[in-house]
């Protein structure tokens, strides 16, 4: 199920609340998440009938001590180097999940790169702009937005950078 969305939609999430907010088109998909799923990313690709090229997750890390958002393509992995060096740090590691939780306010497995609890600094994978559109998280497992890699890249204030690899 798709549909275009204008205005705030009762039960939005904070990703929707502040895209209507900020009068970007975006699209948003459901689906009904299945739990035993191995990854949300394929998951989101596989139900919504996207190349998981197109669809990309939003993971939280820990760059020299700050906290830092990643969206990458769910069909690769994260560099964690080149993530450190996109926002001129040394050393990068995954975010502890329930920091990253609290941090957002989002649950593992539907943190959006909108909306969040506290505005955390963004890379988005240089991959983004190839594509008309992509889908990250609306903010709750089982709910994709598809908006503008350009939109999105300006409501986060992300950098551009390779952080993903196959």
């Amino acid at each position: 199920m798709a549909k275009k969305a204008k205005k705030q939609q009762p039960g939005g999430t904070p990703a929707t609340v502040a895209l209507t907010a900020a009068g970007v088109e975006y699209t948003v998909h459901s689906y009904d998440h299945d739990p035993a799923h191995p990854s949300y990313g394929e998951e989101a690709a596989e139900a919504m009938g996207v190349s998981p090229d197109r669809v990309f997750k939003t993971l939280v890390a820990d760059v020299d001590g700050r906290l830092t958002v990643a969206v990458v393509p769910v069909a690769g992995k994260l560099d964690l180097k080149a993530l450190a060096a996109a926002v001129g740090g040394k050393r990068a590691t995954m975010a502890d999940p329930a920091l990253a939780e609290r941090t957002t306010g989002y649950v593992r497995g539907g943190i959006s790169p909108l909306g969040q609890r506290k505005r955390l600094p963004t890379v988005l994978d240089d991959s983004a702009p190839a594509h008309p559109t992509i889908c990250v998280s609306a903010g709750r497992r089982g709910l994709e937005i598809e908006l503008s890699p350009t939109d999105l890249a300006h409501l986060t204030e992300a950098v551009l950078a390779p952080v993903g690899r196959a």
